[in-house]
């Protein structure tokens, strides 16, 4: 799996999946300039919201965890948001000032987003403790992920990465059986995932029209189908 050429995550342009500005005229038009609703902020907190509906698409579809032999925990679904979130990231970075910016609001709404899913886990009472605990886990990720595509990298430093980050419960190392495929199989995955997030336009990240690989069967799937379209 995951051994095709990269390409473009970017929708086609006669997507259904596609997400448009709303347009508006007349005295609408008029009151929400006045509003600001067509400021650059708005533009790109509504961006951003697309983006992380676009993350939480793949991370919530049962095919993640199959194809990976994930059981669905809090902890493996923190763990592929995250993932999910630094891929993102990672790409929003090459946009210098603007992409640092749009990635701030993009990790304002999956930090809300948390915040909800550890809430509905059952530990309010714990809730600021867990936040910041899963926000050290966040950026010590994100961390890791940057330094395993580094050129100088260790051969298999991103695969030890993710068997600790998604993968490990107790952090022992990368059995020699069906783990050590699964492990290996996103590793790939996510390698071809960030240089298809570098062949993505501007334009298409900055406002979420993209999608991320499928992982579903081809022959049912439309969005694997958009993408070849695209």
């Amino acid at each position: 799996m995951f051994w095709s050429k990269p390409c473009s995550l970017a929708l086609a342009p006669d997507s259904p999946l596609k997400v448009e500005e709303p347009k508006y005229e007349g005295i609408r038009y008029i009151f929400l300039k006045l509003m600001l609703f067509y400021s650059k902020q708005s533009k790109s907190i509504r961006g951003a919201n697309v983006v992380y509906r676009r993350i939480i698409s793949q991370v919530d579809k049962p095919a993640i965890y199959n194809v990976f032999s994930l059981e669905k925990t809090f902890k493996t679904t923190f763990s592929l948001l995250v993932l999910h979130m630094w891929l993102c990231l990672h790409r929003l970075k090459q946009e210098a000032n603007e992409g640092v910016e749009f990635g701030q609001y993009l990790y304002e709404i999956y930090n809300h987003d948390v915040e909800l899913r550890v809430s509905r886990a059952g530990v309010n009472l714990l809730l600021t403790r867990w936040m910041k605990d899963l926000e050290k886990i966040f950026y010590g990720n994100v961390v890791a992920y940057d330094a395993a595509l580094l050129p100088e990298a260790k051969q298999h430093e991103l695969e030890n990465v993710l068997w600790r980050n998604v993968f490990s419960d107790d952090g022992s190392s990368i059995p020699n059986d069906a783990g050590q495929r699964a492990v290996q199989a996103m590793s790939r995955y996510v390698r071809r995932e960030s240089s298809c997030f570098s062949l993505t336009d501007k334009e298409a990240l900055f406002s979420g029209n993209f999608m991320f690989t499928s992982l579903e069967n081809p022959s049912t799937d439309d969005t694997k189908r958009e993408h070849r379209r695209g």
